[in-house]
């Protein structure tokens, strides 16, 4: 039995270790393992192989990857074609990701310390180096090494806790500062590495680490450290008997640094934030943790936005935190504050040319390289006291299913309906209508978060489905799956020109978004469809 691993540099091995062919081919088979027991259509292997610039003959180019691909594993090869694609059947035990996932999920789900440390070391050890080693120059690869690493992380940080509940404090402070010296804004890692210090004898050294974060925080971020961070320092301050270690009632919370997630709207103009807090504020009032942030061009503004953001910050209806620092990288800062702060949904206002195809480069390459979900904002700010409620037009595309999770979730928060909007069947082409679709999407959300939906069936026209929002208190659209290419995609453009309700444009990352399970924290996707 073939044995694939993808958390190092890509292999496969049974009882020799398979040779693969070049870069393309081995993209291919990673793009398929990265979705194993799932169909990956050619034209998502073509459009993710050739970073939207697929040339004519990439359709043959595919099957002859996927032919080779075949040749090399053998008469073991579990590639199968399923229409409209490919996919590749495995075991659980065959693919290394799925082994690390179960071993996590294990971990979080153990009664003792000594359990969860010990199932979390075995899941690191899956680790033979960074993710996709000899990938990273894909045009594919950017989000699912991000994501991976993320879970490594994670992992890592969920294991240290465990070691803490073991009374291991002492030998973890020399790891947690190498650790920090690769993720210096990781608070977790902070909390940790202070706690540690503490339960070590050395309060003075773990009130300096929190002195020294909070300064990097404010430097590189112009941000106050999280609640969490600030409360711990307080207790150290008046040595909180909470904080001692009591071995004879620890036990194992399996709690994961993960399940705090948060929303984070980000703006380069102060007027341009009202707009995406008009949805973050009923998602943030839901439990997560609202961060807005703008990125100065003239550090000359930096203390006036400042200003003006912490006062934006301090009307709104639960506690924020706010974010101004001076960007030379635009796409490249919101990535950075996404990772650091397991943001599951980033809100960004609409750039000008948002109908353009292809999209804006800065908006290009935050979508090629987010692994959360990504929703693009135009028109004026959704006001939840008027309107029909939240709109989402569904075809059961790629990133239709990320539209829906956030229309769901977004009802949900602001006591709006939920309507989803489908075709009409059409007589003479055979077409039938898409009510089934229609229905299968509504049980998926009713599942997960109880939010009953109205299906409401156009004609298949731009200009129908453009008529058919105007009552809309939000439109939740899922861009089109080649944005590369064609950009939003003809009826998203036709949504933003409209000159309608709000639009929200999302392109579905590989993070488990606003509806996702709290078991889901550890798997490296999750999606509505997946689930459905």
């Amino acid at each position: 039995m073939l044995e694939f691993r993808l958390l190092g540099p890509l292999e496969v091995a049974g009882d020799r270790v398979v040779q693969l062919g070049g870069p393309k081919q081995r993209a291919t088979l990673a793009l398929l393992l990265l979705n194993a027991n799932r169909v990956v259509a050619v034209d998502r292997l073509a459009d993710d192989l050739y970073a939207g610039a697929a040339p004519v003959t990439a359709l043959k180019q595919v099957q002859r990857q996927i032919s080779d691909l075949r040749k090399a594993l053998g008469s073991t090869s579990t590639i199968e074609t399923r229409s409209p694609g490919y996919t590749i059947r495995l075991a659980s035990e065959q693919l290394d990701l799925t082994m690390f996932e179960r071993l996590t999920a294990e971990a979080l789900d153990a009664h003792e310390p000594e359990e969860a440390a010990d199932l979390l070391r075995r899941a690191l050890d899956l680790w033979r180096g960074p993710p996709l080693a000899d990938l990273t120059y894909e045009p594919f690869a950017g989000a699912p090494i991000e994501r991976l690493e993320e879970l490594r992380l994670a992992a890592l940080e969920q294991r240290i806790e465990a070691d803490l509940a073991l009374g291991r404090h002492a030998e973890l402070v020399g790891e947690l500062e190498e650790l920090l010296v690769e993720h210096p804004l990781r608070e977790r890692l902070r909390e940790q590495l202070m706690l540690a210090l503490y339960r070590s004898g050395r309060q003075a050294e773990a009130l300096k680490a929190y002195r020294r974060a909070r300064e990097l925080l404010v430097r590189e971020l112009g941000i106050e450290p999280a609640p969490a961070l600030q409360q711990l320092e307080r207790r150290i301050l008046v040595q909180d008997p909470v904080l001692e270690m009591r071995p004879a009632a620890r036990r194992w919370l399996g709690t994961s640094a993960a399940a705090d997630r948060s929303v984070l709207v980000v703006a380069a103009a102060h007027d341009d934030l009202e707009t995406p807090l008009s949805l973050a504020e009923p998602l943030a009032a839901s439990g997560r943790e609202l961060i807005v942030a703008r990125l100065i061009a003239d550090e000359r503004e930096l203390r006036r936005a400042a200003a003006a953001l912490n006062a934006r910050c301090a009307t709104l209806g639960r506690v924020a935190r706010a974010a101004a620092f001076t960007s030379r990288d635009a796409p490249a800062d919101v990535i950075h504050l996404a990772t650091a702060y397991d943001v599951e949904l980033v809100l960004l206002p609409a750039p000008d040319a948002l109908d353009a195809a292809p999209l804006p480069p800065d908006l290009a390459e935050i979508l090629e390289r987010s692994a959360a979900d990504i929703g693009v904002v135009s028109g004026g700010a959704a006001d939840w006291s008027a309107g029909a409620g939240v709109f989402v037009p569904f075809g059961g595309a790629e990133h239709d299913w990320g539209a829906l999770e956030l229309g769901a979730w977004l009802a949900s928060a602001g006591s709006a309906p939920l309507r989803l909007l489908g075709t009409r069947a059409d007589p003479r082409s055979g077409r039938r209508d898409a009510s089934r679709l229609l229905a299968s999407a509504s049980l998926a959300v009713q599942r997960l978060s109880g939010v009953m939906s109205e299906p409401l069936l156009i004609e298949a026209s731009e200009g129908a489905l453009a008529a058919s929002v105007e009552p809309a208190t939000v439109v939740v659209a899922g861009i089109s799956p080649r944005w590369r290419a064609e950009g939003i995609g003809a009826s998203r453009r036709a949504l933003v020109r409209s000159g309608g309700p709000p639009v929200v444009v999302v392109r579905g990352g590989l993070r488990p978004g606003g509806l996702a399970p709290a078991a889901s924290r550890t798997r490296f996707t999750w999606s509505l469809v997946a689930s459905s």
